[in-house]
C-alpha cells in the first residue's frame, strides 16, 4: 500500500495526469452524456408505452363489452412490464458499446470477441435459451397475466399454484397462499391451469340428509343463491344454481352448484354462499350430515365387564 501512495505521489505521476487530465475529463463528461441521455430515452420510451397501452385498453373495453375489463387491464400490465424488460437490455447493451467507444477501446474488435466467447457459453446456456423460447410462447399466446391465479407443473400433475407477481421471457414468479414466493423457469412449465382467464366459476357441492325432501331442498338452496346475485352483483355474472344430483355418498345427497363470476371472486363468494347455506339450513331445520357413532353395549361375564362394538357412519369419505 506505501508503494502505491509513493507511486501516486511520484513526479511521473504527475507529468502523466497532466499529459492526459483533459482527455480523461472528457471522457468521463462523454460517458455522463451519454448514461444521461439513455436514461431519458428510457423514461420517454416507458411513458409513450404506458399512454399507448392505457389506450388500447379503454377501446378494448368499448368494443368487447362481455368481457371482463379486469382480464385487459392485467394483459396490457403484463404486456408493459414485458416490453420494458426487453427495453432495459437493449438500452443496457446500447450503452455498454457506446460507454467503451467513448473510453477509447476498440467495440468491434471486442464484439468479435465477445461472439466467439457467445458460442462456447451458449453450449452450457441451452436452458436460458428454452426458458426464453417457451416464456416468449407464454406472453404471445396469453396464457397467463400478472394478477392470474394460476398452476403451474409438468404433465404427472405436480406443481406450484399462486398468483403471478411477476413475468418475463426467462421465469415467471409466483406467490401462494402462504406467502412464499416461487421462481419459476419458463423451460420448467409444461402445463399451465390458469383459474383466472377471462371468467371465473362457483363449482360447490352441498351434502343433504337422505332423509330430506330433495323437491323442498333444492328451491331453498337456489333462493340463497340468488339472494347472493342480489347482495354481490358486481362480483357476479350470472346467479349460482343448482345444476343435478352429483353423488349419492355413503351417509348425504350432493348437489352440484354453479355459478359464473368476475374473475378471481369465486373463493370468497363461495365461502360466503356456504354461510349462508348453513344458516339457512338451520333455519328450515334440514340436516347437514356429519360422521356420527352408535355404540351397543351388553353385560359380560360374572365379573359385570362391559363388551362394545361400534358401528361408523363416516359420512363423505
Amino acid at each position: 500500500m506505501y508503494l502505491l501512495f509513493d507511486a501516486l505521489d511520484s513526479e511521473d505521476w504527475r507529468r502523466w495526469w497532466e499529459d492526459h487530465d483533459e482527455q480523461i475529463v472528457e471522457g468521463l463528461l462523454s460517458v455522463g452524456v451519454v448514461l444521461l441521455a439513455l436514461l431519458v430515452i428510457r423514461f420517454l420510451v416507458r411513458q409513450l408505452l404506458k399512454r399507448a397501452l392505457a389506450r388500447v385498453v379503454h377501446r378494448a373495453e368499448r368494443k368487447q363489452r362481455g368481457r371482463d375489463p379486469e382480464a385487459i387491464r392485467r394483459r396490457a400490465g403484463t404486456l408493459q412490464t414485458t416490453f420494458s424488460w426487453a427495453l432495459d437490455i437493449v438500452l443496457i447493451t446500447l450503452g455498454s458499446g457506446l460507454v467503451l467507444g467513448e473510453l477509447g477501446f476498440n467495440v468491434t474488435a471486442l464484439v468479435a470477441g465477445f461472439g466467439i466467447v457467445g458460442v462456447a457459453v451458449g453450449f452450457g446456456a441451452q436452458t436460458f435459451v428454452k426458458d426464453v423460447i417457451n416464456g416468449f410462447f407464454i406472453l404471445a399466446e396469453d396464457q397467463y397475466r400478472i394478477g392470474d391465479v394460476i398452476k403451474v407443473g409438468d404433465v404427472s400433475g405436480a406443481g406450484i399454484a399462486g398468483v403471478v407477481e411477476d413475468i418475463n421471457p426467462r421465469r415467471t414468479v409466483l406467490r401462494d397462499l402462504d406467502g412464499n414466493v416461487h421462481f419459476v423457469p419458463n423451460s420448467a412449465i409444461q402445463v399451465a391451469t390458469n383459474m383466472t382467464m377471462d371468467f371465473s366459476r362457483i363449482n360447490l357441492n352441498v351434502g343433504i340428509a337422505y332423509k330430506e325432501d330433495l323437491e323442498r331442498v333444492i328451491p331453498i338452496v337456489n333462493d340463497v343463491c340468488e339472494g347472493l346475485l342480489r347482495d354481490f352483483p358486481e362480483a357476479m355474472t350470472t346467479a349460482p344454481s343448482v345444476l343435478r344430483v352429483d353423488a349419492l355418498g355413503d351417509s348425504s345427497v350432493d348437489v352440484k352448484i354453479l355459478g359464473d363470476v368476475r374473475i378471481g371472486e369465486q373463493w370468497a363468494l363461495m365461502g360466503e354462499l356456504r354461510r349462508r347455506i348453513k344458516n339457512r339450513f338451520d333455519a328450515e331445520g334440514i340436516e347437514i350430515p356429519y360422521p356420527h357413532r352408535t355404540v351397543f353395549t351388553r353385560d359380560g361375564g360374572s365379573l359385570g365387564a362391559v363388551a362394545a362394538t361400534a358401528v361408523e357412519s363416516a359420512e363423505g369419505d
